[in-house]
């Protein structure tokens, strides 16, 4: 699975830009603030149907303009096809078409062009707050599983209305006799929301702690697990045998959500704990440690990817080379040489020395392609 090429149209700090790939490793150089990200942004988006650094789709429309679109040719098991997202500020909405065709969702880009996001960001998942081990967790499972992106979209609309009822019912008490059901409506949707976030971790944890194992020397033992609400100690049941369970801790919640007058029952809650033999990384790992422990994560996202649909999502690396030792850098490098790499770094040659691929220097919302095979000399010239 590669990405053939992409043409923008009023995205971010593109005007019009058009961008032929290679279908190995492609180096996008350029100073900070040039439109290096929001390259790798417009290829997500075509992956997801959503930008990764927002969750307005109108932000990635260039100032002033009305609409912006991304074009772009995808290829896998030797079919091509031709997908398309087209925004509109005014309206706040957003339009994909594959091959002509309007599509009624995104549920089908991630099976025409698979990502794996790596950002420095992503350096955080360990020591930040849970939401960003959520949304690790959403956007794996979203690209494989078309049912749980379609849950999560409906959740998130029921956690907005039930989120107002509970802002304003003191000023309106009748609000809250619509709070039941709203509640027992995202418990329906929660429940396939943890069966699928619990099914994946299991999965991913034997493959995370493979590769940890690799990079740390088998010095220490990676553990990945998934904790939601907290009458329920096994995760790993199905929606059915999650649901009442997941009802009882929402009526065990419903007072102190409205004396609150916050959420508090809910896979919008939840976690992903990671350890390092037995004990919580955010509290005890060294940067090192967090840096391998994470990586191992997104190289293990990529490798369920490619487990469960039998090809190699594109890996899009924003900018971490230059965060990694040499030895991360050159253990990534070699084990994603398999499939299409999208990498954007500084203009240091020194980030990248070790990397052979078809170069672009981007300057200002433009992408120039780099036609000598000369590392050194394509980021000096």
């Amino acid at each position: 699975m590669f990405i053939k090429d992409i043409a923008l149209y009023n995205f971010r700090n593109y005007e019009e830009a058009f961008v032929e790939f290679s279908s190995g490793i492609n180096i996008m150089g350029g100073m900070n603030g040039q439109g290096k990200t929001n390259l790798l942004e417009a290829v997500a988006f075509l992956s997801t149907g959503k930008a990764f650094r927002t969750r307005k789709d109108a932000d990635v429309i260039m100032f002033d303009r009305d609409e912006a679109s991304i074009r772009a040719t995808t290829c896998s098991d030797g079919t091509c096809d031709l997908i398309e997202a087209r925004l509109y500020a005014k309206e706040k909405r957003k339009q994909i078409f594959i091959n002509g065709v309007r599509q009624k969702n995104a549920a089908l880009l991630p099976g025409k062009l698979g990502t794996v996001l790596f950002c420095p960001e992503d350096l955080y998942l360990a020591r930040d707050g849970s939401s960003i081990r959520r949304s690790f967790l959403d956007r794996a499972i979203e690209q494989l599983r078309p049912r749980y992106g379609g849950a999560l979209r409906e959740y998130n609309r029921l956690l907005e209305h039930k989120t107002r009822i509970l802002r304003d019912w003191k000023e309106k008490p009748s609000l809250l006799d619509m709070l039941d059901d709203f509640s027992l409506r995202m418990v329906h949707y929660g429940a396939v929301i943890v069966s699928y976030r619990a099914a994946y971790v299991e999965k991913l944890n034997p493959v995370a702690a493979r590769i940890h194992g690799e990079i740390s020397g088998g010095t220490e033992e990676l553990e990945l697990k998934y904790r939601t609400v907290s009458n329920i100690d096994n995760p790993n049941l199905t929606a059915e045998e999650l649901r009442p369970l997941l009802e009882e801790h929402y009526f065990m919640r419903k007072q102190s959500e409205i004396d609150s007058r916050s959420c508090l029952s809910g896979p919008h809650k939840d976690d992903l704990e990671i350890k390092l033999s037995g004990r919580a990384i955010k509290d005890f790992g060294s940067q090192g440690q967090v840096r391998t422990a994470v990586l191992s994560m997104k190289l293990a996202e990529r490798d369920m990817y490619k487990n469960d649909t039998g090809t190699c999502p594109v890996m899009l690396l924003d900018d971490v080379l230059s965060e990694l030792d040499a030895v991360r850098q050159n253990y990534i490098l070699n084990r994603i040489e398999d499939g299409q790499v999208i990498i954007t770094c500084c203009t240091d040659p020194e980030d990248i020395r070790s990397v052979r691929g078809k170069m672009f220097r981007i300057s200002q919302g433009c992408v120039y392609e780099r036609r000598d095979e000369d590392v050194s000399a394509s980021w000096t010239g």
